[in-house]
């Protein structure tokens, strides 16, 4: 069992949890995720790593409530506990100096930029953020990424805060800004984001990376759950990844995978409120 030592909304449906998981903060870095396990019986899912404290032995995870799963555990409190968590998993960012760094988060995904944020200004780079969310209430982890960047930029969808428009045309902005020398686009979020992203990078020929986070099981590479295409091979997101140049990515593939389990997943959902209405009356 995994103690949870902290639990807040960041946002609605977006919750932060701190775990003591001793293990796994001790080598935790940017880019890695872990598997977890609410319950027995419950399925196994993977989440990435806001931070971590090695002293400690805490680490914490962002997560928005999207299923069945991640309801059950955004519904647990400080003093509760987690079944299992597994990992660190993958493999960590790759840090180096790009020059300019532009960091991209979209919803939860501004969480798993913070660490890298931190690491990449720490080894020299020019780090800005361009953050995301579809309204005000849902920008989160701005002030954090203000401690590691030069810049950061909210983005609403509905212009109640920062720039008024989605994520890309922000990143547009800065890459037709030819002051701005971008060395590299590291971002994480919605699956159609990152698509988007690797769309307005492209003609620009600037390195993009997309950090990936298809239905995983094991987070082993046995069970062939997480396999996306990239570069026309076949890669294995939990060991290959998570993280993988935008270019080489099938997104159309990487879509209609991630909606495999789409009817099992209603049935979970309904499962549970129906048991939670029964225990109601």
């Amino acid at each position: 069992m995994f103690p949870i030592r902290k639990a807040v909304w960041l946002a609605p449906k977006v919750r932060l949890i701190e775990v003591e998981a001793q293990r796994v903060a001790k080598h935790h870095q940017p880019g890695h995720f872990v598997i977890i396990r609410v319950r027995d019986p419950g399925e196994r899912i993977p989440l990435t790593m806001a931070t971590s404290d090695a002293q400690a032995g805490t680490i914490t995870l962002v997560v928005q409530v999207v299923g069945a799963t991640t309801e059950m555990l955004c519904d647990l409190e400080a003093g509760e506990s987690i079944l299992n968590v597994v990992g660190p998993l993958g493999k960590p960012t790759e840090i180096e100096d790009f020059g300019h760094a532009v960091l991209v988060g979209g919803g939860v995904g501004t969480a798993v930029i913070y660490p890298q944020a931190e690491a990449l200004k720490k080894v020299g780079n020019t780090v800005s953020a361009i953050i995301g969310g579809r309204t005000k209430e849902y920008v989160i982890f701005e002030k954090e990424l203000a401690e590691h960047c030069d810049v950061v930029h909210p983005c609403t969808d509905d212009g109640s805060y920062g720039y008024n428009g989605f994520v890309t045309g922000k990143l547009q902005e800065l890459l037709e800004d030819e002051s701005q020398k971008i060395g590299a686009v590291i971002t994480a979020g919605p699956v159609p984001m990152m698509r988007a992203i690797a769309k307005v990078t492209k003609p620009f020929n600037v390195r993009t990376i997309v950090s990936l986070n298809p239905i995983m099981v094991d987070g082993t590479g046995m069970c062939g759950g997480c396999r996306v295409s990239v570069g026309g091979e076949t890669k294995f997101a939990c060991v290959d990844g998570p993280e993988f140049e935008a270019q080489d990515v099938d997104f159309d593939e990487l879509v209609d995978r991630l909606a495999t389990y789409q009817t099992q997943e209603k049935i979970a959902w309904d499962r549970l409120h129906k048991c939670q209405d029964c225990s109601k009356s």
